[in-house]
């Protein structure tokens, strides 16, 4: 039995150090920097707090993400998510795209205080914190500022929500992945695959079904730079403008 137990443990680590080698082939520290490019500003108020060491372990936490399709569908997972964190965490002008993790932390605090938001997805309500914490091994509930002072743990937050189907909603991973197929009831709501879907996900009960929007622009200009930067297509549906929301 201790055998096999350390043989778990060994297998286990081999899928972190895989994992950890895919998406740092994809995305280097220095393109890290390019595609974060004020990240460290002084006027971020996340200055030096998310930093491409933290990001590589948190990412070994999860060994399909970023690495669970062919090379052009995980550069597009990728981009996908660093679209929509970085406009969770702007802090700068709209259409430069640029000012993607310069907060670690909602400004108000007026979202389900204490749970408000926090890191890269901006992990909000007791419920998620409680789940990711669950899933990650961390007191989130009675530590919810662990999000916003351990880096690590920050993005495995992040990495965990987009990973983690809630139903009747979909994981962001496989919609990306084109893993999703929209039931009646999603089609009857104009839920289509796509990374319209994934903001549906993420923040749907402000941003979607009620036409264009700035919300929505921003994350796909987000979106779009970084399958730019890593030379693949943007796929079809970017935006909810008329899905319900989930």
């Amino acid at each position: 039995m201790a055998r096999l137990a350390l043989a778990a443990v060994a297998a286990a680590l081999l899928l972190g150090v895989a994992s950890a080698q895919g998406v740092g082939s994809i995305i280097t520290q220095d393109v890290y920097n390019a595609m974060l490019p004020n990240r460290d500003n002084s006027i971020c108020p996340a200055k030096g707090f998310y930093t491409y060491d933290a990001f590589i372990q948190a990412a070994s936490a999860f060994p399909a993400f970023g690495t669970g399709g062919s090379d052009e569908a995980n550069k597009r997972e990728l981009a996908a998510f660093f679209g929509q964190t970085s406009h969770e965490t702007n802090g700068g002008a709209a259409g430069q795209y640029t000012w993607g993790y310069c907060y670690k932390e909602e400004i108000s605090k007026g979202t389900s205080p204490p749970y408000y938001g926090r890191g890269p997805i901006q992990l909000t309500g007791q419920a998620n914190y409680q789940q990711a914490g669950d899933a990650i091994g961390e007191d989130l509930v009675g530590n919810p500022d662990l999000v916003s002072t351990n880096a690590v743990i920050s993005f495995k937050t992040a990495i965990w929500f987009w990973m983690t189907a809630q139903p009747p909603k979909p994981s962001c991973h496989d919609v990306i992945l084109g893993n999703w197929a929209p039931s009646d009831a999603d089609a009857a709501a104009g839920r289509v695959p796509g990374y319209g879907a994934i903001t549906n996900i993420i923040n749907g009960g402000v941003e979607c079904g009620v036409g264009p929007n700035d919300a929505n622009v921003k994350r796909i200009g987000y979106y779009q730079r970084y399958c730019d930067m890593f030379g693949v297509g943007y796929g079809d549906n970017l935006d909810c403008y008329s899905q319900q929301h989930f």
